[in-house]
């Protein structure tokens, strides 16, 4: 370690971290770390019907009620976080950090307004609650580094995952794809933006230790979990539970 946010990766590093010959950041390598979940992410069933539109209504329907639950208990997490901030800084980055994903909620209320979701009367799949339930005891019990470390995954994963699939649509199909906002919403400059933000939080708050790598990896577990519980839902032939 040689100061907060930075790592010298030596070359007997322990399994599952990326050999670097020079400094990372402490995001980038908690990120390298974890490019096999990254990478089951971009691959799975849920991610390429996103990306090729052939993702069936009721499978993104469950999604997106899933994620506007989810996207409370995130919102909420910010909040107690800078409540436990003593720098003026870092409060308000936490708050307007809240208030980007109070707007991120804005396009799951126009997708519920389309699909016929009531979002105030969603029950929670075992991955959404299980995610949940850690964010929320992490900003109520852990330091703020911890914090930062289990709510970076989201935001880099879903910046990762928005600039990959605008790349793959891009062109005059685009206009025509059934999850065009979804794409652009998190290949967009303010999501990028915020996804880095928060990456900058982490770099300044957590060194290198084993409960901020556990957090950062425990995170992308839950990520991946996520997008397979709708189409597991959806195989199982079960009805939406937010109706």
């Amino acid at each position: 370690m040689t100061g907060k946010g930075k790592v010298l990766v030596s070359p007997d590093a322990k399994a599952g971290l990326p050999p670097a010959s020079e400094a990372q950041l402490l995001h980038e390598m908690l990120w390298n770390a974890s490019r096999d979940l990254a990478a089951d992410c971009r691959n799975h069933p849920f991610v390429r019907g996103l990306a090729d539109g052939t993702l069936s209504r009721e499978s993104f329907k469950r999604y997106v009620a899933q994620d506007a639950f989810f996207l409370r208990a995130f919102a909420r997490a910010y909040g107690m976080a800078a409540e436990r901030s003593s720098e003026a800084e870092t409060m308000r980055t936490f708050l307007e950090l809240r208030d980007a994903a109070a707007e991120e909620l804005k396009l799951h209320a126009r997708y519920a307004e389309t699909l016929g979701i009531d979002l105030d009367r969603v029950t929670p799949y075992r991955a959404t609650q299980a995610y949940t339930d850690f964010l929320l005891a992490t900003a109520a019990h852990a330091g703020l580094d911890e914090i930062v470390a289990a709510m970076t995954p989201c935001m880099r994963l879903y910046a990762d995952l928005g600039a990959e699939l605008s790349a793959e649509t891009a062109g005059g199909s685009r206009a025509s794809h059934p999850y065009r906002e979804w794409i652009e919403t998190y290949s967009g400059g303010e999501f990028q933006a915020a996804a880095a933000r928060l990456e900058g939080l982490l770099d300044r708050l957590a060194t290198d230790r084993p409960a901020i790598r556990e957090a950062y990896r425990y995170a992308m577990e839950c990520e991946l979990r996520f997008f397979a519980a709708p189409l597991m839902e959806e195989q199982a032939g079960s009805s939406l539970r937010s109706e």
